[in-house]
């Protein structure tokens, strides 16, 4: 489980990069009156967050990743699936976001 953890960080770092660039490029989007939208996920994306940031997304994720490096190996094992599934769906999303403003 301590490769997984390991890899979790990694992967969670580099999600948190990618949505700082987003976010800020949501901004000037925003500003220029462009990018008008309620939530960058919807309502069953199985995110708690709503918010048209990246990041409250990242901040859901490590939280979850907190929590499950306190869980029994056990019930770490049952909740990994959905972390993984968050992660996957965000870094998707940001890198989808970035690929279309080139």
């Amino acid at each position: 489980m301590q490769t997984v953890h390991a890899q979790l960080q990694e992967t969670i770092q580099t999600l948190y990069r990618k949505a700082v660039d987003a976010d800020n490029k949501l901004d000037q989007l925003q500003q220029a009156q462009q990018g008008k939208f309620a939530a960058i996920f919807s309502q069953d994306s199985g995110f708690r967050s709503h918010s048209k940031r990246f990041t409250p997304y990242v901040q859901e994720i490590t939280e979850d990743w907190q929590q499950l490096k306190d869980m029994d190996e056990e019930s770490a094992r049952q909740a990994l699936p959905a972390l993984v599934a968050k992660l996957q769906l965000a870094l998707e999303t940001v890198t989808k976001f970035q690929q279309s403003l080139k």
